[in-house]
């Protein structure tokens, strides 16, 4: 039974790259409307007949198609979430694994150099030198944010709070989750200029124009907008100890007395348990140059250091927890 489960998972690859594939030449959209069959999908997407039905079939074995005879459909799950034609899309971050994907194969090089595999490591400055690279890594963090943005929503109490700035908040989507759930809070996304054509037309769409707006900036050369709230989402991962302390010190200097900062990430453990974010971690520090996820004890080490009191952890969407500090009153 061991070599079987070794097996396993050793070739647990097979199916990840199926799925991913499947989102990268967007199959479940092409699919949306109606079954198709496997002449009519290679059509539609251009494909060689020569591998399209194993893939197929691979899909249909993993639960994410539906074969009634010749035809193929969604399953329930890849219709409500890998169809970009609806709202609950979030295939976008499914693109984004696809490249962390590509780095993986660098994971024997990293072990023995230290050297991340994506030599563009956490360079946003090149990531958004393409209008189309932008589009790509927006929806890869509206994926991201999908579900811990209704959960940030309501498990922080935002009652004593009447805004709130989200850094590095791509184009607005968590901040939309938080202003629809509580009216009374302005918003402020505050991410490199490259990223505000996308933030506004995104905001039109939403309808929230008037409730969020976008301050462009670098966070690590100027001062973070002022608010009650700074929130560090999927953000303090992607950096060393030194940055990340030296980013909770300006949002510690950017509120008022009373003021909260909120992180979140997916913390490890302190010893090993579940494998799932010592396997993030190591996608991190794959895509990164300093980054990787971090332990409770760190990030309360961090926040200390920055002058930040009352620590508190709430869990929030697997695999994220809601770390929180308050700036003293004066």
């Amino acid at each position: 039974m061991a070599d079987i489960d070794l097996v396993r998972l050793a070739r647990s690859y097979f199916a990840s790259k199926v799925l991913l594939s499947a989102v990268e030449l967007d199959l479940f959209s092409a699919l949306g409307a109606k079954p198709l069959t496997e002449p009519e999908i290679r059509e539609r997407l251009d494909l060689h007949p020569r591998a399209c039905r194993d893939w197929l079939d691979s899909l249909a074995g993993l639960g994410l198609l539906v074969r009634d005879g010749d035809r193929y459909a969604n399953s329930r799950d890849a219709s409500v979430y890998l169809d970009s034609a609806k709202s609950t899309y979030i295939g976008g971050f499914f693109l984004l694994l696809n490249f962390h994907y590509k780095n993986w194969q660098a994971l024997t090089s990293l072990l023995r150099t230290g050297e991340p595999g994506f030599q563009g490591a956490a360079n946003f400055d090149v990531l958004y030198a393409e209008p189309s690279r932008v589009t790509q890594f927006m929806q890869a963090m509206d994926g991201a944010a999908a579900a811990v943005g209704p959960a940030l929503a309501q498990a922080f109490d935002w009652s004593a709070h009447g805004s709130f700035v989200d850094v590095g908040g791509a184009r607005g989507n968590l901040a939309a989750e938080i202003v629809r759930a509580h009216p009374h809070l302005a918003g402020i996304t505050f991410d490199l200029p490259q990223v505000e054509p996308a933030f506004h037309e995104h905001m039109e769409k939403l309808g929230l124009t008037d409730k969020i707006k976008f301050i462009g900036g670098d966070f690590f050369t100027e001062q973070l907008p002022r608010a009650d709230v700074v929130i560090f989402g999927h953000v303090l991962h992607d950096w060393d100890d030194e940055a990340r302390t030296a980013l909770l010190k300006k949002a510690y200097d950017a509120l008022p007395p009373g003021g909260q900062v909120v992180i979140y990430d997916a913390l490890k453990e302190s010893a090993p348990g579940a494998p799932d974010t010592f396997l993030m971690s190591l996608n991190m520090r794959l895509i990164t140059r300093g980054g990787s996820e971090y332990t409770e004890a760190e990030a309360r080490s961090w926040l200390t250091t920055a002058g930040f009191g009352q620590i508190e952890l709430v869990p929030l969407s697997d695999p994220d927890v809601m770390v929180t500090g308050r700036k003293g009153e004066k």
